[in-house]
């Protein structure tokens, strides 16, 4: 009895007769009054009600709003002593799922109970798509830092709207248009297309034919049949806009009138063509210097960012560099047929230490690189590209910018390791490979140094403790 239902009626017959009739499959629990369903609910939030209209003491429809109030996902169904067809709209208006009529039809009213608990089960399987495609698709999302933790909180949020306008900023490559799917993925619109336009990749003499379409004839070279824009193709769905700040004035004018009416004409055209989508848009430059210099629209900028969030660089988030060189790590694993087990500690020194102007798609392409061309167990700073033939910092360098700790903390053994690591790469690079010197340099006998070299590379050694 996986679901929860409970009857609210002042008819005793009724309450008795519905439990009986659903008892074997649900658990029921019955009501006499709306108050003392509503305190049984605020301990337990039931699947689905059935809700009588004319209850002594608060009322049916008031009841409605406050279980609606409790749960978005929790069901109601109205049950009502006649057809009033002003008392169903009004209940259907607010949230109600369904409504039957006395007497009931025992036949009719189980129908629509499994009708309406089956919507409560599709919702969940579709709630499981969306984080599955989460996970899958969006590695901006990776990491535990407090900085990453309020762009999801902020994400989850705006998600539940289906059309309001969000507009996203941030440095390149920190994964503007993946938080733009994560709202996608989570948000009613979620079983309709994405599309993503990178405005500054589009023609300047294009943009509003791409955007909006075009009619047959419109322009030389014009296909004969006219072409459907991208917000068409984004109906139902998300349209993104990356690098919002290129459109020309022009377009910027027929967005913003879209925008305000959900209406435009294609290039050419004499029709208005409707459409619903959300316009999710990014940049990384400053808007408000572009309208100074009046390359960009004020009443747009407002009208695009109703809602706004700005995506934390990498070198904001250290804390999450390490997640997300694994996750793509393990990911280039199963597409390249590899079977790295991990970072080496000189690697991960490395990357805690690089300077992210390129921020995760960076991160990522020097993974991807790295595992592709790897022909180890683990993924070494070799593999990476880090080291002295290639201008890459070496080890003092490497060790006096260790990242900061800051309020999104730090995982301490893995910068220890690290900073190890990179001490003993230094001590046998100037010992020209001699461990017995690189022992030396660093206080420690020479059994106590491979013991401890082949610890952080993952490789078995002999205790220094039982070594002679």
């Amino acid at each position: 009895m996986e679901h929860t239902i409970f009857i609210v009626d002042d008819e005793s017959t009724i309450r008795e007769g519905v439990a009986l009739a659903l008892a074997n499959e649900y658990q029921v629990r019955t009501f006499a009054d709306a108050e003392s369903a509503l305190a049984a609910a605020g301990e337990e939030v039931p699947d689905l009600v059935l809700l009588d209209v004319g209850l002594p003491g608060m009322s049916g429809i008031a009841a409605l709003e406050q279980f609606r109030a409790l749960d978005n996902d929790l069901l109601v169904v109205m049950i009502t002593a006649f057809e009033d067809v002003a008392t169903v709209v009004a209940a259907m208006k607010l949230g109600a799922y369904d409504y039957t009529v006395k007497p009931l039809q025992m036949a009719g009213l189980e129908a629509t109970v499994e009708r309406a608990l089956g919507s409560i089960r599709l919702r969940k399987e579709v709630r499981q798509l969306q984080e599955k495609s989460l996970r899958e698709q969006l590695p901006c999302c990776i990491g535990k830092s407090e900085a990453l933790h309020d762009v999801m909180e902020f994400v989850a949020a705006v998600a539940k709207s289906p059309d309001t306008p969000i507009l996203i900023a941030g440095e390149t490559g920190t994964g503007k248009e993946l938080v733009a799917s994560a709202i996608h993925y989570r948000s009613p619109n979620f079983a309709g297309p994405f599309v993503a336009v990178n405005c500054a990749a589009l023609p300047r003499e294009l943009i509003e034919s791409e955007l909006f379409g075009y009619e047959k004839g419109a322009f030389s070279g014009a296909s004969p049949q006219g072409k459907k824009g991208l917000i068409e193709a984004a109906a139902g769905g998300t349209l993104f806009l990356d690098e919002v700040g290129d459109l020309s004035l022009e377009a910027q004018a027929k967005l913003l009138r879209f925008l305000e009416t959900g209406e435009f004409f294609r290039v050419g055209g004499i029709e208005v063509v409707q459409v619903r989508t959300r316009l999710v848009s990014a940049t990384n430059q400053q808007l408000d210097e572009l309208i100074a210099s009046g390359r960009f629209r004020k009443d747009l900028y407002f009208r695009l960012g109703v809602v706004r969030v700005r995506v934390p660089a990498l070198a904001e988030r250290p804390g999450d560099i390490l997640p997300l060189a694994r996750y793509f790590l393990d990911r280039f694993n199963r597409k390249f047929g590899k079977a790295l087990t991990g970072l080496a500690p000189e690697a991960e020194a490395h990357l805690l230490a690089h300077r992210w102007s390129g921020n995760v798609r960076e991160l990522r392409n020097l993974i991807e690189r790295g595992t592709l061309v790897s022909k180890g167990v683990v993924l070494t700073a070799a593999d990476l590209g880090f080291g002295a033939e290639n201008g890459a910092t070496d080890s003092v360098g490497l060790l006096d910018q260790l990242p900061p700790l800051t309020r999104d903390g730090l995982d301490l053994e893995a910068t220890l390791r690290a900073v190890e690591a990179a001490y003993c790469q230094q001590a046998l690079r100037l010992a020209g490979g001699n461990e017995s010197q690189a022992a030396r340099l660093l206080r420690l006998n020479h059994h106590t140094f491979r013991y401890r070299r082949k610890k952080l590379t993952g490789t078995s050694g002999p205790d220094p403790e039982s070594a002679g």
